[in-house]
């Protein structure tokens, strides 16, 4: 029973004391507007937020680097042209009254794609000689902004690999590149190649792949059926593709250091291997320098001779041993190769360091050379063979 009255008025005392609780009002601190603003923990959040902006504009400026630099100073001048030319053949035709085929000449126009690039704010365009050639009927060339012109062909050189455009009637001042000294390209050093590849041009914007310069001063003579030789070439692992050819390869600085011309596959596929190559800037300056003034490449200098491919015909109507070079069919007394020593029958077998494999390709050798040079040239007569040392001379205009 005592037990009973305790439990009982400890609960009426709980309860009590709840009850009192309820009733007395909640006191809640009032904070000043100036106090809320001076608290410490209410910055935190603009920092933040200033802190992700910096973040941002920093990942934004690292984004930009040498390589985009160059790509947005060269693109504008790069454009992509189209070619129509007229390919004849000829048509198997059955004729009902004579019950026989018959072959009739034909015609039809046949478009293609390569690219190139404004050297000039007049239009004056680069590219290569396969792109655009004598045969072609018309010529068109795209920018990157979109504008289309029709072009002319100026000169163009089968042996070098070059053409040079003139873009008819242009709109102002064109955007143009620059070429460097492609003598100071180190091996290692970013190239770019920018062009048109499989005709992709239509997006108003030029196609660019990386790599480096893999190696220079490659001779090569990729078809020996083509009397194209190219000597000093740039090698790159930057992806080269068809329709890349004539554009330009170029440096971290957006200068020009040659034309990108063909790929090497190693008869692995038709596509790129990580072996392409271009047409050093120097070697280019020099040979659309004289296609602007003339139409076509002419040596300064006159060798004093003239020299025809080694055949079986030769040799037997000559008695002249077997051998691998040119033949030379007539010399002028009157000129270098008479004065070194050279004498009708004698076989050019080398100029300079170079062993000739055809005529073209002694012409492109020659070209390595300028008036006032001496030029060596290894013979050989009979059995035996000597080296001929020519000091070049100023060609005579009409001689």
């Amino acid at each position: 029973m005592k037990r009973t009255v305790t439990t009982v008025s400890l609960l009426g005392l709980i309860f009590w004391t709840g009850c009192l609780k309820k009733d007395k009002p909640e006191v809640i601190p009032t904070i000043s507007p100036l106090e809320y603003e001076s608290s410490p923990a209410s910055f935190e959040p603009e920092e933040e937020k200033e802190e992700v902006k910096t973040n941002q504009v920093s990942i934004s400026e690292s984004r930009s680097n040498a390589i985009t630099k160059a790509v947005e100073k060269a693109s504008p001048a790069i454009v992509s042209i189209t070619v129509t030319e007229v390919e004849r053949g000829y048509n198997r035709v059955m004729d009902p009254f004579f019950s026989r085929f018959f072959q009739m000449p034909s015609e039809r126009e046949v478009k293609s794609i390569g690219s190139g690039f404004i050297i000039r704010e007049d239009g004056l365009i680069v590219t290569n000689e396969h792109v655009a050639s004598k045969s072609a009927k018309k010529i068109m060339v795209a920018l990157s902004n979109g504008d289309t012109y029709e072009a002319e062909l100026l000169g163009s050189d089968e042996l070098a690999d070059l053409a040079l455009l003139k873009i008819k009637e242009p709109k102002g001042k064109m955007p143009f590149v620059k070429f460097s000294n492609s003598e100071t390209a180190m091996v290692g050093e970013w190239a770019i190649a920018m062009g048109n590849p499989f005709g992709l041009f239509d997006d108003g914007q030029a196609s660019v792949t990386v790599g480096v310069i893999s190696a220079t001063k490659r001779d090569f003579r990729p078809d020996p059926k083509d009397p194209r030789v190219y000597i000093d070439m740039i090698q790159t692992d930057a992806a080269i593709n068809r329709g890349n050819s004539g554009g330009p390869l170029v440096n971290s600085d957006g200068e020009v250091i040659g034309v990108n011309t063909f790929i090497f596959t190693g008869g692995t596929s038709n596509g790129f291997v990580g072996l392409g190559f271009a047409i050093p800037a120097n070697r280019v300056k020099k040979i659309i320098k004289q296609l602007e003034e003339s139409g076509e490449v002419a040596l300064d200098f006159d060798p004093g001779m003239e020299f025809t491919r080694m055949t079986t015909q030769i040799v037997y109507q000559y008695g002249v041993p077997s051998i691998h070079g040119l033949f030379v069919t007539s010399v002028n007394k009157n000129g270098p190769a008479y004065e070194s020593g050279i004498m009708p029958g004698d076989i050019i077998t080398k100029i300079g360091d170079e062993r000739v494999s055809s005529e073209m390709h002694a012409w492109a050798l020659m070209r390595e050379f300028e008036e006032g040079e001496k030029m060596s040239i290894t013979l050989a007569r009979g059995q035996n063979q000597y080296e001929a040392v020519l000091t070049l001379r100023k060609r005579v205009k009409g001689k």
